[in-house]
């Protein structure tokens, strides 16, 4: 166990998620692999879980939860189902604002989910979505990770090549702005081309970019990471040119960067994951600014490489040469802006 590095700083941890995958795992013996592989087995993740993680040291105030296809509705229109995560989501946040279980409000802004694609029935899910919320309901995250060698993203690859572009889309994606609504963009590299192009489209629709725009280094990527670093790279510049887009500092504890650190044997320390994270991390700060950043857990996903504990020693390791303002903007301060966050 390693001691907790700064443990007096607020943190808002902007990207969690929350799941019971058990009857799913029964059901679906192919999603059973996918966790078995991508989470060491982590088919439970609630409020108790999270809470123990939160427990563990640094100063955590506050949470967002992110979409993950949990507790839809088993019934009703099949546009409305996904708002059963957000209801789900908003119980969680109204115990955690009960303060019968500490300080830290879990969930004070909620990110969902929606077919943006189906763009005739988007105005009403997103509004379902707000009266659900309690409040909370702060987005919309819809996945636009897809590659060409399946060994890449496996079980996971749900969506086609395109979808940033595709013109239906993108009138889903009109509808988010006049409500007030952020966009979550889960993707990997080679997709973030189509999020320039997205974000210029859409200069005054906040997009926040999850997992550092999920760099490659597995499948027909491996061993090409300095050559894959500079086209990652010359993108995150271009993204950090667009003033809607800011950047969530994390998911490099995921599979998909392919760094010795995942799944090792003993676990890695923070020290090993900061030396791995370093170049994504500071040109990602470079790019966009502190005001524009932020440090995320991603967990129960990333817990494939480290603790939660130790997660946030690496990411504090990254930050000691920012100067006090600067830590307190990519820690809590740009969270609290982007997802309107009102946390003592």
């Amino acid at each position: 166990m390693e001691d907790i590095i700064e443990p007096d700083l607020p943190i808002i941890d902007p990207h969690h998620h929350l799941w019971d995958l058990r009857p799913v795992l029964q059901l679906r013996p192919r999603t059973a692999v996918l966790f078995e592989e991508l989470l060491r087995g982590v088919p439970l993740y609630l409020f108790d879980e999270l809470r123990s993680d939160l427990a563990s040291g640094h100063n955590i105030r506050a949470t967002v939860f992110l979409e993950c296809h949990a507790m839809y509705r088993g019934e009703g229109p099949e546009w409305l189902r996904c708002v059963g995560e957000t209801e789900f989501v908003n119980g969680v946040a109204a115990m955690s604002a009960s303060g019968l279980y500490g300080s830290t409000r879990v969930c004070a802004g909620i990110v969902g989910s929606c077919d943006l694609r189906q763009h005739q029935s988007v105005r009403e899910t997103l509004e379902a979505h707000i009266a659900a919320g309690g409040g909370r309901f702060r987005g919309i995250r819809q996945g636009a990770a897809w590659d060409g060698d399946p060994t890449v993203l496996g079980a996971i690859g749900r969506v086609g090549e395109g979808l940033f572009l595709d013109s239906d889309f993108r009138k889903g994606f009109a509808q988010l702005e006049p409500l007030g609504l952020t966009f979550d963009a889960w993707l990997l590299q080679p997709q973030l081309p189509e999020l320039v192009d997205l974000a210029r489209a859409f200069p005054e629709t906040q997009i926040v970019l999850d997992h550092v725009g999920a760099p490659l280094g597995i499948g027909v990527y491996e061993g090409r990471r300095e050559e894959l670093f500079a086209d990652w790279r010359n993108f995150i510049r271009e993204l950090g040119r667009c003033e809607n887009v800011c950047v969530k500092l994390g998911g490099l504890a995921m599979p998909f960067p392919g760094f010795a650190s995942y799944k090792s044997q003993p676990p890695a320390s923070s020290q090993q994951l900061a030396r791995e994270w370093k170049p994504y991390i500071e040109t990602c700060i470079e790019a966009f600014g502190p005001a524009r950043a932020m440090f995320e857990s991603n967990f129960p996903v990333d817990s494939g490489s480290c603790s939660y504990a130790v997660l946030w020693n690496a990411l504090k390791r990254l930050a000691q040469g920012c100067s006090r303002d600067e830590k307190a903007a990519l820690f809590a301060g740009t969270a609290a802006r982007i997802y309107r966050l009102d946390v003592p």
